[in-house]
């Protein structure tokens, strides 16, 4: 089986290399709001735009009239057409959002190819800039594809990525599990066992405001509201963080522990739309957690099954199969009508799971 992942390492680079990688993302910028305006373009003239089209036009005229691009390698201003044709064909197929045009700051990043660049165990050579130092040395466990340098607030990192043929490992324990996700835990097993969530934004929340706050007051274009706005970023960062790794902790725990795990298909994207529990929900990741408990189980051989959205995983009793028709949200105790059981509503909406008649195989 090939799969494709990638191994993402923090950089230290000097002044003289951060400074090469902001002209890089904003040459990738330049080139990719170039690129859209001219797509939109044609396309309200009734033509066929393509991202090959569009890059062969550039080239043309790129050494008259946009000379500063070949200051830095080649592929900050060659990979975004690419991306843009794979941005509207995502589109157009219903998978994407329209592309949109980027802004200085956010999501800076640009592409290397595998050809361009070389890696000596904890340094990475860069075209046109030479060796740059990694945090930790990077483990080559399949063939390197690409590779994409980014900055998340004030820090720089490179994404390998590199694609494993590898066959899943046979998992010995044959436990069914069934994993509630929730608002007041984090995830809630069949088993009884309860994961709290970090909470990482509701810690951070008064210094979040407190930050926002400040940054607000001081003047446009000053040096100071640019030092808070990094401080915020790193604020950011750092929440990201906790949730990041709470979430590996579960997803991790779970492939290694159980051979058969069943989820909820939750839309994510309706429960932001409740004002009362959005903050919590995002700030639980449930879409990265199914993420990352997929592409873990394909490695780890083991099955992921997706319950139907409409299944009444909450409402039915996990004893005796009856339905609660008066549940509601505020309902924390499931109460049987009919063999009178009580148990936690998430423990009950879990072992529900656990016990799921279809199955959808992920």
């Amino acid at each position: 089986m090939n799969i494709q992942l990638a191994h993402k390492i923090e950089l230290n680079p000097t002044n003289v290399q951060r400074g090469y990688f902001a002209r890089a993302c904003g040459t990738a910028r330049f080139v990719w709001n170039r690129g859209l305006a001219e797509w939109n373009r044609q396309y309200e003239e009734g033509l066929k735009p393509s991202g090959p089209a569009l890059k062969k036009a550039f080239n043309a005229i790129k050494k008259e009239e946009f000379p500063w691009v070949s200051d830095v390698l080649r592929d900050a201003n060659s990979q975004p057409f690419s991306n843009l044709q794979t941005a509207f064909g995502n589109f157009f197929k219903g998978r994407a959002k329209r592309p949109h045009f980027k802004k200085k700051g956010i999501g800076d990043s640009f592409y290397i190819a595998n050809d361009k660049f070389r890696i000596d165990e904890n340094r990475i050579r860069i075209p046109k800039l030479g060796w740059v130092r990694m945090k930790e040395p990077f483990c080559q466990f399949g063939k390197i594809m690409n590779a994409t340098v980014s900055r998340t607030a004030d820090r720089w990192f490179v994404s390998i990525g590199v694609r494993m043929n590898i066959t899943p490992a046979t998992c010995e324990n044959q436990a069914v599990v069934g994993v509630d996700l929730g608002v007041r835990h984090l995830a809630t097993l069949s088993d009884g066992e309860i994961i709290e969530g970090p909470g990482a934004y509701r810690k951070s929340e008064k210094k979040l405001r407190r930050f926002q706050q400040s940054f607000a007051r001081k003047q446009k274009g000053s040096k100071n509201r640019e030092r808070q706005k990094r401080k915020i970023s790193r604020l950011h960062y750092r929440i990201s963080c906790m949730r990041q790794d709470a979430l590996h902790k579960l997803t991790t725990k779970l492939v290694r522990k159980f051979s058969t795990i069943v989820i909820e298909d939750l839309n994510v994207r309706g429960m932001l739309r409740n004002g009362r529990l959005a903050k919590t929900i995002s700030d639980m990741g449930f879409y990265e957690f199914r993420r990352q408990l997929e592409y873990k189980a394909r490695i780890s051989g083991v099955r992921v099954i997706i319950a139907d959205r409409w299944f009444p995983s909450s409402k039915r009793c996990s004893a005796c199969g009856e339905k609660h028709p008066n549940l509601t949200l505020s309902d924390r105790t499931f109460v049987c009508p009919a063999c009178s059981l009580r148990i936690d509503r998430d423990l009950n909406a879990a072992r529900n799971l656990e016990m799921y008649p279809g199955l959808m195989v992920a």
